[in-house]
């Protein structure tokens, strides 16, 4: 079967170092086994990914060099390519799952959540208690009359450890549970959850090679389960550490100093990839490398699997 990997920027703001990691190695990743590579805009958050992001994030990727095959500007059999034009493909897949009995709405808020006595995850998110789980049809009837406003909906997970091996991190699981509780599918403002949305995308795009930042390894588990459900083939996973800055914080688009609208001031695509290259340890040195030269030092085997911090001076 034919490589298809992709990457899958959400354009909230201008592109930085570690989205140009992610795009670099799952660009390197498919190319070295003569794949394609699909570039999808995850722009569901409409008010935080205007049109304009998303069209300067297509400028961004290509100024660096890092082609595609289906896309934006390209086109392809799996279009349209931005997740806000794909919204009845995700209420398909919701109905197939009501009709399964595996949705129920949720009338609580994210406030009422973080000041309730539900347990928390080391990132902070919420292990939902499933409060509104066991509600009757009566009952949630009623808290939709008393509140004023649309549920979200939730999926039931089942008693199950989901385990999985990445094919860089290596095994992985979770007790859905207890380690992450029913999961939203769609929120109460009606906005698909990524973890439905990113499923459908994969799978309708023929997508067999997900690379993707250390961040997202937790949602795999949950992922897998509704690859199950839709009765998907699920593609293989990859993730790699995350970019610190130098004082050993998480790279965000508030590092105005770490985003390509400052960086391609100072630095050429050429420059950028050999030092990420390098951070990433299959480039012996900074010096400066395009795409096509990196695919032949390219080796997840020297990729290291505990993030990464930029030295001082480095860029």
């Amino acid at each position: 079967m034919e490589t298809m990997g992709r990457f899958a920027p959400s354009p909230s703001g201008r592109i930085h170092l570690g989205n140009i990691l992610c795009c670099l190695l799952a660009w390197l990743s498919a190319r070295q086994k003569g794949g394609r590579v699909i570039l999808r805009i995850e722009d569901l958050d409409t008010a935080r990914c205007p049109a304009r992001y998303g069209e300067q994030m297509c400028r961004d990727i290509h100024w660096l060099g890092l082609d595609w095959d289906e896309g934006p500007g390209v086109g392809g059999p799996s279009g349209p390519y931005e997740q806000s034009r794909r919204t009845g493909l995700y209420q398909a897949a919701l109905e197939r799952l009501e009709a399964q009995g595996l949705v129920y709405p949720c009338f609580c808020t994210r406030a009422e959540l973080h000041a309730a006595s539900a347990p928390h995850r080391e990132d902070g998110q919420v292990i939902y208690p499933g409060t509104c789980r066991r509600l009757s049809p009566e009952e949630a009837a009623e808290r939709a009359r008393r509140t004023g406003r649309p549920p979200a909906l939730r999926l039931r997970v089942p008693e199950e450890e989901i385990t999985f091996t990445d094919g860089h991190m290596g095994t992985y699981g979770e007790d859905l549970p207890r380690d992450c509780g029913d999961f939203l599918l769609r929120r109460s403002d009606g906005m698909f959850a990524y973890q439905l949305a990113v499923v459908v995308d994969d799978a309708a795009m023929g997508v067999t090679e997900v690379v993707r930042g250390a961040d997202l390894l937790a949602s795999t588990p949950r992922q897998l389960l509704l690859y199950r459900l839709l009765g998907l083939q699920p593609p293989a996973f990859y993730h790699f550490p995350l970019l610190l800055d130098s004082r050993g914080r998480r790279l965000s688009k508030r590092n105005a100093d770490a985003g390509l609208d400052t960086l391609g001031q100072r630095y050429t695509a050429p420059e950028i990839l050999g030092k990420l290259a390098f951070l990433a340890g299959f480039h012996p040195s900074a010096e400066p490398r395009t795409g096509e030269e990196l695919l032949a030092e390219f080796d997840w085997d020297k990729v290291p699997r505990t993030d990464i911090r930029i030295p001082e001076g480095l860029f």
